[in-house]
């Protein structure tokens, strides 16, 4: 099979990195395995691409920097107006991968971050097959959760509902999903709006994994000590996340032995520490703030049970490394962690009501407390779990079918953009839950 030339659409790319920057960093070198790889990402990932780039490696992606002109991004800051920039960021791309195309000759195009099914991906525009994804954010709290949130929480909520409202009503948002030869939604959830949205062939790919070397520094050693069990959080301290749950299902599972750490940052830290303190269990809860991602590999192999409670997660990068580390995970029935932990990797409690969160919560840290036996079962099924279906390697495999899938597509009816047939008429694959 000969190697095609593939561009990658990356936004967010950076080594040594979880989340979307991981994402993107590892699918452009599991991809360049394959193929003739060319990267465009954000200026501002420079320096930590070329620091850890080996150019004698036999194969190097090629990336390409941009950024908008600094009179065009003086408004951004951190968080602040980011999704604007980001848009427009996909807008100017556009303009520097149509003179690419015209000298290298792309077989494919790939989005892959921001991993955000809502906006637009303009490089669907280039005149060859495009691959979407993997995307989320079709996920949402549901509504009887809002009643526990802060005020900040709950505007979040509202304004994200919004923001989603107007992009899927964005007509380049619909374009991008129906150009797509292949779209990858990361869940059950993101792969219906897609179709809504006129994307005609879905699949689910997580888009969660660690490389062999990740995989090899969390391998958990000797399983899981005896009691008392170490619970732990890992993420940003936000409404959403369902930390506040978590704390009151720890109050309310009374297993006074037992600790609970929560590592991260956010708008809600106080929040949650205050929360503690009211539930009597602050002697047993530390907040360590935001740690190294290695510091975070280690607290990770000291702990028992990763507790993710997150209610509208599309992915959960710590779940992965908790499975690679042999702990079990306790999760709630939505989002993407359910996909992650299913195979016996951990525990996923109903989400009907908040009460009924706490209280199957509570009971679960109290059966894997007091019983180390079952804690070294579900730690060895999400281990072997991590190494078999949530590692790199496997991943590009897995993408490299989907690229076959696609150009398979293009070359029966015409590519997209080539005038021969709209991607709605594709026909040649069966629209799948799963890969």
């Amino acid at each position: 099979m000969r190697r095609l030339r593939i561009l990658i659409s990356a936004y967010a790319c950076e080594p040594g990195k979880g989340s979307e920057p991981g994402v993107g960093w590892n699918v452009a070198w599991e991809i360049a395995r394959y193929h003739d790889v060319w990267v465009i990402t954000r200026a501002n990932n420079r320096s930590a691409i070329e620091a850890a780039v080996v150019e004698s490696h036999p194969r190097v992606p090629r990336f390409v920097y941009f950024d908008l002109p600094a009179w065009a991004r003086w408004w951004k800051r951190g968080q602040r107006g980011v999704q604007l920039y980001y848009y427009l960021w996909q807008l100017g791309a556009l303009f520097v991968c149509r003179r690419l195309h015209r000298q290298v000759g792309f077989d494919l195009v790939h989005h892959v971050t921001l991993v955000k099914y809502w906006a637009p991906s303009f490089l669907a525009l280039l005149p060859v097959p495009f691959v979407w994804g993997p995307v989320g954010g079709g996920e949402s709290a549901p509504r009887r959760f809002w009643r526990t949130f802060s005020i900040a929480g709950f505007v979040y909520e509202v304004v994200r509902d919004v923001a989603r409202w107007v992009g899927e009503r964005d007509p380049f948002v619909r374009l991008t999903a129906r150009r797509s030869a292949v779209a990858l939604a990361t869940t059950d959830e993101t792969a219906c709006r897609m179709r809504i949205l006129g994307a005609r062939k879905v699949y689910c790919f997580a888009q969660s994994a660690l490389p062999c070397d990740e995989l090899e520094r969390l391998h958990p050693g000797d399983g899981a000590k005896a009691a008392p069990a170490r619970f732990v959080s890992v993420g940003r301290h936000l409404s959403w996340k369902g930390f506040h749950l978590a704390l009151r299902a720890f109050a309310l599972a009374a297993i006074p032995e037992c600790e609970y750490v929560l590592i991260g940052d956010g708008p809600e830290r106080r929040r949650l520490e205050g929360i503690a303190r009211r539930l009597s269990v602050s002697d047993r809860v530390e907040f360590l703030g935001q740690l190294p991602r290695e510091q975070v590999f280690q607290r990770l192999r000291e702990s028992d049970v990763l507790v993710h409670p997150s209610l509208h997660d599309s992915g959960g990068w710590v779940c992965i490394e908790a499975m690679a580390a042999g702990k079990p995970v306790l999760c709630v029935d939505l989002g993407g962690p359910v996909n992650l932990v299913s195979g016996g990797a951990g525990i996923v409690v109903p989400a009907d009501s908040p009460e009924r969160v706490v209280l199957g919560l509570a009971a679960a840290m109290r059966q894997l407390a007091r019983d180390p036996g079952l804690r070294k079962a579900i730690g060895a099924a999400a281990r072997s779990r991590a190494e078999e279906k949530h590692n790199w390697r496997n991943k590009g495999q897995e993408l490299e079918c989907f690229y076959q899938r696609a150009l398979g597509i293009a070359s029966t009816r015409g590519a997209p953009g080539d005038g021969r047939s709209p991607a709605s008429e594709y026909v040649g694959l069966d629209e799948n839950r799963s890969a």
